[in-house]
């Protein structure tokens, strides 16, 4: 992607936050400022690239419906995406609660995206200072939206620009009014995808680092049958090609069963590692529509080790 480029994964993020908000009951997560941060143009947009995917890549699909309206709600429900978008955001905002009660005053979203926290929970955000990090094209083009809705930016909101596979986060942290005395919770969503495993590492080593104790982080990964093309479900086989095609493409993933292992090497304890199985139980089910947690996600959630690094 290049330097000036707004993610397009970021946008479709944003999409299946604000669609779900505003067309399913219940909802799972309600981002209910995702659509007036996309704006009219750009959602419809992103709805005819969709519609033109699903014709593509499933004429069969796309012929059975009647309308646009109903073939786009059963691509949002039935796709590999949304799910993790919904399930991950729910789970990292109940865990950053969970982190404040027990004293962290700092929250770091790295590759924060189009998301909208501090506009929707400005009553979190009086009590912490946030550190929105993410590529610099994507911020600047979140920057100027924010400008043209002219909403509020609190004085504990900070934008950081940055790329993972360039920059230090230690570096980056460091020059920014984050305190690394004062406990952090890190989330990490929808990014360690699109970075080799090596980078995602080296960012898990520097949280570690740079963090006082009682810090934390989330993140989301797809586990490594996902790319083995005889293992992985088909949904998520499109999902990873649909991204290619957008030039963001996924890499990398973890074994569940070495996660626990390799966190410990760069200085953290996996606190929880919820598989798709778990991820089901916990927010789809009972539901009615089409929403089923996705093959091969996963949401770990990983302290600092009582011996900092």
């Amino acid at each position: 992607m290049k330097d000036e480029q707004v993610s397009r994964t970021a946008q479709m993020t944003a999409y299946s936050r604000g669609y779900h908000s505003r067309n399913d009951t219940p909802v799972i997560f309600d981002d209910f400022l995702a659509f007036d941060m996309l704006g009219h143009e750009e959602r419809r947009s992103l709805e005819e690239q969709m519609l033109a995917m699903l014709r593509s890549a499933n004429p069969e699909a796309a012929a059975a419906f009647n309308d646009d309206e109903s073939a786009l709600n059963w691509l949002m429900q039935s796709g590999a995406s949304a799910p993790i978008v919904l399930g991950r955001a729910r789970y990292a905002e109940e865990l950053l609660k969970q982190a404040m009660e027990q004293g962290a005053r700092q929250y770091v979203m790295l590759g924060a995206g189009l998301d909208t926290f501090a506009f929707r929970h400005p009553e979190l955000l009086a009590d912490m200072q946030l550190f929105e990090l993410d590529h610099q094209g994507t911020q600047a083009h979140k920057r100027r939206r924010l400008e043209e809705l002219e909403w509020e930016i609190s004085n504990n909101l900070y934008f950081i620009p940055v790329d993972f596979t360039r920059t230090s986060l230690i570096d980056v942290l460091r020059e920014s009014a984050f305190d690394p005395q004062v406990p952090a919770f890190f989330s990490w969503l929808g990014v360690t995808y699109y970075l080799t495993q090596s980078e995602v590492m080296a960012t898990l080593r520097d949280i570690a680092a740079i963090s006082a104790p009682g810090s934390s982080v989330v993140f989301d990964y797809l586990d490594t049958d996902a790319y083995v093309y005889r293992l992985a479900a088909p949904r998520v086989q499109r999902m990873i090609e649909v991204v290619r095609l957008l030039e963001e493409q996924m890499l990398s993933g973890f074994n569940p069963f070495s996660l626990a292992s390799e966190l410990e090497r760069v200085g953290m304890t996996l606190v929880e590692d919820l598989s798709p199985a778990d991820i089901h139980k916990r927010y789809f089910w009972g539901r009615t529509d089409h929403y089923r947690a996705c093959e091969h996600a996963h949401f770990a959630y990983a302290a600092l080790s009582k011996a900092r690094y």
